[in-house]
């Protein structure tokens, strides 16, 4: 019986769902981005294609950066790629843009002319 819930364990912690774009809420997007540590996220990742998780926020202890990413996700903002053991994280720039042409853009804009302060959690 333990080897059997062991495996389950397993099989959950890689689950990951990324909501499909049509399903995705502005006022998700919103919320996401109402907290100083998701916007920091957000900026590093209009800056490169795709990221470890580890390598955004090494500072922050492991259950809040699964928190923030967690939100990000289920915003749609971010797509979550697993491989192995490792996520991988990207914006999911060109996906909002059909979405909701015109919002993003303006908002990485206004992140990188007043980046936000990223100490603590």
């Amino acid at each position: 019986m333990k080897q059997r819930q062991a495996i389950c364990y397993n099989v959950f912690m890689r689950l990951v769902i990324n909501p499909p774009i049509e399903t995705v809420r502005l006022e998700d997007i919103f919320v996401a981005l109402s907290d100083t540590v998701r916007l920091g996220v957000v900026l590093v990742l209009a800056n490169t294609e795709e990221v470890t998780s580890g390598f955004l926020r090494p500072d922050l202890p492991k259950s809040t950066l699964t928190h923030h990413f967690k939100v990000l996700r289920e915003s749609g903002l971010v797509r979550t790629r697993m491989e192995g053991t490792q996520r991988f994280l990207s914006l999911r720039r060109a996906e909002m843009e059909r979405r909701f042409p015109g919002l993003i853009e303006p908002i990485l804009a206004a992140l990188r002319a007043n980046p936000p302060e990223t100490g603590g959690a």
